[in-house]
C-alpha cells in the first residue's frame, strides 16, 4: 500500500510513501503523527487503520482544512501504542 504525505507547497506533487516505512516510525516512537494529501482515497486510510489496529495500536484520524475552498484539506493520522 503506497499512500502519500501531505504537500509542503501548492505547487509540488505529493511524495509517496509505503507501509513499511510508516511502520517503522511507529515501531520507534512509541507516538507518531502524519499528514497525508487529500489524494489518498479514503478506503487507503481506513485499510491503514484496520492495519494499526489488528497489531494493537490506537488509531485516530481526522481531516484538517487549511483554507476556505473544499479541496484545501489534509488527513491528520495519529498512531499510538
Amino acid at each position: 500500500m503506497d499512500l502519500k504525505f501531505a504537500r509542503t507547497d501548492i505547487d509540488t506533487k505529493p511524495k509517496k510513501v509505503d507501509l513499511a516505512k510508516i511502520e517503522a516510525a511507529v515501531e520507534k516512537d512509541d507516538s507518531v503523527i502524519f499528514y497525508f494529501d487529500r489524494e489518498n482515497s479514503h478506503k487507503d486510510l481506513l485499510e491503514l487503520q484496520d492495519y494499526f489496529e489488528a497489531k494493537g495500536k490506537s488509531f485516530y484520524m481526522s481531516e484538517v482544512k487549511f483554507g476556505l475552498s473544499d479541496n484545501d484539506y489534509m488527513y491528520q493520522v495519529h498512531i499510538m501504542s
